[in-house]
């Protein structure tokens, strides 16, 4: 719910208090090192009510070349309860990677979906997910994924050819429901309609990580700096 005040309203406040200091402008992202997986990842947490946020974490390869593809990890933790929060890759929910996740018991499901109009998105192939060993979890109040992404940064989308550039900021779309997937075991469950959807702006510089390969393979994940392959998400 939101509360408009009038003019009136606003001159009576501004009248009685005095004028307040300047505040800094709070970062869009901070860096944020996760013990768990060893990753520095750039941090931006999205409000999901009132009184509780999404985080998403995104870890990048450092020094990936111009103009070239490569490979994220993205971590997402969530409020226990959520039935599913989406990642739209490309600002909006049509025609770029989305990345859906729900809860499944003790780890999360996460799949990459892709859609053509405003109607539920279905399995999109171009994008594969691989989860690390470790960072898929979840307890009583939330529940997080941890998953290496080889797709979700190059795409094709509505105007032809898109790179995500690691050395700038990003506009995401999100969205979120309350209401649970119907077969949280699978990953191409049709999911409710949403009843948040808002946007992030996500600074990339701060996740990027020199040991990026080295990093996945002490999480039980083959790739590297630059975007290698397929591998399949189970």
């Amino acid at each position: 719910m939101r509360t408009v005040y009038g003019l009136a309203a606003l001159a009576g406040l501004a009248a009685s208090r005095p004028s307040p200091e300047p505040l800094p402008l709070e970062a869009r992202a901070v860096a944020v090192v996760d013990q768990e997986t060893g990753f520095t990842f750039s941090e931006t947490k999205a409000a999901a009510t009132l009184s509780s946020n999404i985080v998403f974490r995104i870890a990048t390869p450092a020094n990936v070349p111009a103009g070239q593809p490569y490979d994220i990890v993205l971590q997402v933790i969530a409020p226990s309860a959520l039935g599913w929060v989406g990642l739209a890759w490309g600002g909006s929910m049509i025609r770029n990677p989305l990345t859906v996740s729900y809860p499944n018991g003790a780890k999360p499901t996460v799949s990459s979906r892709w859609a053509t109009a405003h109607s539920p998105p279905t399995t999109y192939t171009g994008a594969t997910l691989t989860p690390l060993t470790n960072g898929n979890k979840s307890n009583g109040t939330h529940w997080q994924f941890t998953v290496k992404c080889t797709g979700c940064t190059t795409y094709t989308g509505s105007s032809g050819q898109v790179r995500i550039d690691p050395n700038s900021s990003r506009r995401f779309g999100f969205a979120c429901a309350n209401a649970k997937v119907s077969n949280p075991s699978s990953s191409s469950s049709s999911i409710p309609v949403h009843d948040v959807y808002n946007y992030i702006t996500h600074d990339f510089p701060a996740g990027a990580n020199s040991n990026f390969a080295a990093l996945l393979q002490r999480n039980g994940v083959s790739g590297g700096g630059a975007d290698t392959g397929n591998t399949t998400f189970v």
